[in-house]
């Protein structure tokens, strides 16, 4: 996301190097980059003015002290403004969904057709409900989109949550009544209303949403806008904004190849906080919102904390100390080990999502790597494997020439591939040796070249 802005300003840094302080004259040159990177990213014209304004007049004022150069000093000013732009400045509280309300908490979910608003609610049951422990009911006011309704429970059941059904012939009002009522019958502590969207903004969607969020009076009314929108962007916030009391935002598709604009735009225009933002189309999708993290992610800095939370939701503790008793015991790694790192790096999002998350140096470090290749690359590592009998995978010696034509037909592969999947597993096999005497500096010197994909 943004990749233009953050190689503009790399490239602003690289003229400033030898600068010795921020004048008017290299701040302007600077700001003329970001600005039309900005433009280019669709973010729009209103924001923009606001940010460089702000950028201009703090970047006057900085110190440039220490180890800092005045490119550095001036990035500083813009990933602060950039967290700013984004809702920074209303605190950590006003990104956090409120529940200081009788139970059940009601949110209600509006925004154009095709936002990704169904997904949403399920993506945001499963989180609410994994997360934050709550006991949650979803339900669908959409009584005009064919399969809406039915998306929407199946969605829900996938994320574990409650349902109530509904039929294209009621009325949206009374749906939303309904459901609060057995909600509060079944004790359910947060009721997430599904509503209606159209290909455009029409008085009758505002109006009827309008009437919906009279009758249930929601605590809170998340937007939930497309990230790949780009302009358009700003007309929807603004219709929803004047038509609902609106409490928060959520982006949609911030993973798809958006200029992503609408993530530094819609919270200009609301004035509300960008709440979550939707990075995959899985269930688990789904991450609070943090203005500070995504503008460190915009200037090529990278989320390592992001990358942190990734390893607890996808690593399997319980398996990685046993994995490490196994170790430290004497016991041998072997090709089920190895499928099982497989697997918990593609839980925590494949070599695609970990290298997203990275600042821009280590992203370059991986060189040229295709990681699309590097992907498959793994699957196809995967899919040899699981060709194997039991006693292959406990015991790989037994591997033997023949044993490898067999494995190679039956993933689909020529033998060499087989080979050199055999060859990454010793690579690793050895380095899990070294790792039990203590040797972690000569393990990940031996790291080099291990990963699939040309990655170093």
């Amino acid at each position: 996301m943004l990749d233009n802005l953050t190689q503009r300003l790399a490239k602003v840094v690289k003229t400033m190097r030898g600068e010795a302080r921020l004048t008017e004259s290299n701040t302007a040159e600077m700001l003329r980059e970001v600005r039309l990177a900005l433009l280019e990213a669709d973010v729009a014209l209103p924001a923009v003015r606001d940010f460089i304004a702000k950028v201009k007049e703090k970047a006057m004022g900085e110190d440039v002290i220490g180890s800092l150069t005045p490119g550095q000093a001036l990035v500083g000013v813009v990933q602060r403004e950039l967290a700013s732009l984004m809702g920074a400045d209303l605190g950590a509280e006003a990104s956090q969904l409120n529940f200081a309300t009788q139970p059940p908490a009601i949110i209600l979910m509006a925004g154009l057709q095709g936002a990704g608003k169904t997904t949403t609610v399920g993506k945001l049951a499963k989180y609410l409900r994994e997360t934050k422990k709550k006991k949650v009911l979803t339900v669908s006011a959409d009584v005009y989109r064919p399969a809406a309704i039915g998306q929407l429970q199946t969605v829900t059941g996938q994320a574990g949550a409650d349902f109530f059904p509904s039929e294209p012939t009621d009325k949206p009002v009374d749906i939303a009544l309904a459901a609060l009522d057995y909600a509060k019958k079944h004790h359910h502590e947060v009721l997430i209303v599904d509503t209606a969207g159209r290909l455009g903004i029409d008085q009758a969607m505002m109006d009827e949403i309008r009437a919906v969020h009279a009758a249930v009076k929601p605590i809170e009314t998340l937007f939930v806008v497309d990230a790949m929108l780009g302009q358009d962007a700003i007309n929807t916030a603004k219709a929803f904004s004047d038509a609902l009391p609106l409490t928060g935002v959520v982006l949609t598709k911030l993973d798809g190849d958006s200029r992503g604009g609408a993530a530094l735009s819609v919270r200009h225009i609301t004035g509300k906080p960008i709440k979550f933002a939707g990075v995959a189309e899985k269930l688990d999708g789904l991450e609070a919102f943090d203005p500070a993290r995504m503008a460190n992610r915009i200037l090529g800095m990278g989320d390592i904390l992001a990358l942190v939370e990734e390893a607890r939701k996808g690593v399997d503790m319980a398996a990685a100390e046993g994995l490490a008793n196994k170790i430290k015991g004497g016991g041998k790694f072997d090709l089920n080990d190895f499928k099982a790192q497989l697997s918990q790096m593609k839980k925590m999002g494949g070599l695609t999502g970990l290298l997203d998350k990275l600042p821009a140096q280590m992203q370059a470090a991986a060189g040229n790597a295709n990681m699309d290749q590097a992907e498959k690359n793994v699957r196809r590592m995967e899919g040899i494997i699981n060709s194997m009998t039991a006693g292959e995978r406990a015991k790989p010696e037994l591997i033997k020439a023949a044993r490898k034509r067999r494995i190679a037909a039956g993933a689909g592969v020529q033998v060499q591939e087989v080979n050199r999947m055999l060859s990454q597993f010793e690579q690793m096999q050895s380095m899990m040796k070294k790792l039990k005497g203590g040797g972690m500096m000569k393990m990940m010197r031996g790291m080099k070249g291990m990963l699939p994909g040309g990655m170093r």
